[in-house]
Parts: C-alpha cells; sequence; structure tokens
C-alpha cells in the first residue's frame, strides 16, 4: 500500500485570533497581497500584525488597512513604511462577492490570517463577517467553558 504524501503545512505569521469571538464567520477566501521586498522579509522573518487591521472596498478594488509589518532592520533607506495600505488581489467575482456582503447591514472583511502557502508566496485569509452583540458573545465563551470542561471530565474517568 503506497503512502499518501502529506501536504507542506502553510507557515502561519499572524494569526487574528479575536476575529472569531468578534465576529460571526459567514464565508472566508483567499487573498494575495501587493507587498516590496523588505516587507516581505519582515514576513520571512515572523513579525507582523493583523489584529487591529480590516479590509475596505475602494473604487472597486479591496485594500488591507491598518495590517502593520514592522522595518526589516537590515535594510536601510529602501524600508518600507510599517502601517502603509496594501492592495489585495483577488478575482473579479471574489471582489463582487464582498462588495455584495458588504452592502449588507452589518458586514465587514475580516483578515483571519496572513501566511505563507507552500509556493513560498505570502496569503491573507479574509472572512466576510458579521459583528456579533454582547449576549453572542457570552454564548461563545459559554460553550468554550464547557468544552473545556467536559475534556477535563472525561480525563478523570478514564
Amino acid at each position: 500500500m503506497a503512502k499518501k504524501p502529506k501536504p507542506p503545512a502553510l507557515k502561519v505569521i499572524a494569526d487574528n485570533r479575536k476575529a472569531r469571538y468578534n465576529y460571526l464567520i459567514e464565508d472566508t477566501m483567499e487573498a494575495g497581497l501587493v507587498l516590496t521586498g523588505t516587507e516581505v522579509k519582515a514576513l520571512r522573518e515572523g513579525k507582523a500584525n493583523i489584529a487591529e487591521s480590516y479590509a475596505s472596498d475602494e473604487q472597486g478594488e479591496i485594500w488591507l488597512i491598518n495590517s502593520n509589518i514592522p522595518e526589516y532592520l537590515k535594510a536601510n533607506r529602501f524600508n518600507h513604511e510599517p502601517r502603509r495600505r496594501r492592495k489585495l488581489l483577488l478575482s473579479k467575482r471574489q471582489i463582487q462577492k464582498l462588495r455584495d456582503g458588504t452592502a449588507r447591514d452589518g458586514m465587514t472583511i475580516v483578515p483571519m490570517k496572513l501566511y505563507f502557502n507552500d509556493r513560498g508566496i505570502a496569503k491573507l485569509e479574509i472572512a466576510l463577517a458579521k459583528g456579533k452583540k454582547v449576549h453572542d458573545k457570552r454564548e461563545t465563551e459559554k460553550k468554550r467553558d464547557w468544552q473545556r470542561d467536559k475534556a477535563r471530565i472525561m480525563r478523570e474517568r478514564g
């Protein structure tokens, strides 16, 4: 019996862990990023923050706003601006889907994960999401606490 080759693991650079807590995720998709050389080198060092960033539709293009890729220390005057706006590379169909989603009430485009794919290209996983209310967040906390307690009880009983 031949062994199946494992798919290569993605190298996650930045993860927006609060997004699943603050938003109800409806649809996710993968987008490319327009980056400069020093930004790619800084990402390869594993330095980035997308926790407070969001994506916006402007004149038919989707832009990543408020993401932080710190300066690459070994680059001198050719360095990039850490919090600059970065264009997302999406197909026309994907852009239209995001536009339609944000036109509806309460929907927003949230970056979920920044990573290098198996070919070594930087990708951003974005989601079309709706903001949770306070009672929804409490319900999420209750479910998470119950899952943790259930796992603890199962370990104790054998």
